[in-house]
């Protein structure tokens, strides 16, 4: 029977393992994608309060949760909650031809269902809708997709640079872990941003200062966790930091799309991931004078600290282990 059981392991853990890895990815990215549609895009409104009141009735009632409609009393308020970052679009309806403001660095494809839905509507009326586009992306970037792969490359290196750190120096003392959790998320900003500016042709001198801060923050902040977890855990703190740290993570930003398109369990769990925060941040910090990065910071802050005290208790337990095995040594 053990001789069965030498022969068998070598085969069944590798499958095993590549099982459940596929299962688990299909599972969670595919129930994330299988039917992507938009809730709750924040658009304001000017104009006419009746017309206002019937467009938003029309709405509501052929494409319910959609969108969130704002009033404004005057088109600058709304250019002004547009550089807020309290709504992705403006429609000013009244005299003239109706005109449609769409932040572009919202995303294409949240800047994408706003056009399409509103021309169509009008256009179904007979009328001509003018769309003017605000805060876009970068030229050298014009999807916003490196800034995404940046998010995606220093969740995904962060963890590669944990799991190395624990099979290499597991034993290393907590002082050390801390150096290199704080080493590394020094490096991601610099050397990630660095790459980012280099594709996409340069950033702004602020806007790329506060880019390598939130990444920063944001390396930290997963590193602490990844480490906590594997050093109260061990190997099964990996295995869960991987999970929840970077593929729930990962998934729950909802990409370059955004959470709008998203399912509900995975729109309710990305305000409390780090990765949508960090892309939401650094859009922010580029494209909009830095509005809407208060809340990511706070965030990624609290999952530092959630870090730091994981691996305090992961000290603690060691020590008391290592005192429980030194204690029959003392008595022989």
């Amino acid at each position: 029977m053990e001789d069965r059981r030498r022969v068998l392991e070598p085969v069944v853990a590798p499958l095993a393992a590549g099982l459940v890895v596929l299962v688990t990815l299909l599972g969670l990215i595919g129930t994330a994608i299988r039917d992507p549609r938009p809730h709750d895009i924040p658009v304001g409104l000017v104009g006419p309060a009746p017309a206002l009141q019937q467009m938003t009735t029309g709405f509501d009632a052929k494409a319910p949760g959609t969108f969130t409609f704002t009033t404004y009393a005057s088109e600058d308020q709304a250019r002004a909650g547009i550089d807020a970052r309290d709504v992705d679009a403006v429609l000013v309806v009244g005299a003239g031809t109706p005109h449609l403001i769409v932040a572009g660095a919202a995303g294409d494809a949240v800047t994408g269902v706003i056009t399409a839905v509103f021309t169509g509507a009008f256009a179904a009326q007979g009328a001509q809708l003018s769309v003017e586009v605000t805060h876009p992306f970068a030229a050298g970037d014009p999807h916003g997709l490196v800034l995404f792969f940046l998010v995606l490359a220093t969740i995904v290196s962060t963890f590669v640079a944990q799991v190395v750190l624990f099979v290499r120096g597991r034993a290393a003392r907590l002082a050390l872990w801390l150096a290199v959790v704080g080493g590394w998320s020094v490096l991601a900003g610099l050397v990630g941003v660095g790459m980012a500016a280099w594709i996409v042709g340069g950033y702004d001198t602020t806007g790329a200062a506060a880019m390598v801060g939130l990444v920063a923050l944001a390396s930290l902040a997963a590193g602490a966790v990844i480490a906590g977890l594997s050093r109260l855990m061990g190997a099964p703190g990996i295995g869960l930091a991987g999970l929840v740290v970077v593929l729930l993570n990962l998934i729950s930003s909802g990409g370059p799309a955004g959470e709008q398109f998203l399912p509900d369990a995975y729109r309710a769990l990305s305000p409390w991931m780090p990765a949508g925060q960090l892309f939401s941040a650094l859009r922010g910090a580029l494209y909009f004078d830095g509005q809407g990065a208060a809340a990511p910071v706070l965030l990624m802050a609290g999952w530092l600290v959630v870090g730091l005290l994981l691996m305090l208790l992961g000290q603690a337990v060691r020590g008391r282990v290592h005192s429980a095995a030194a204690m029959p040594a003392v008595a022989r």
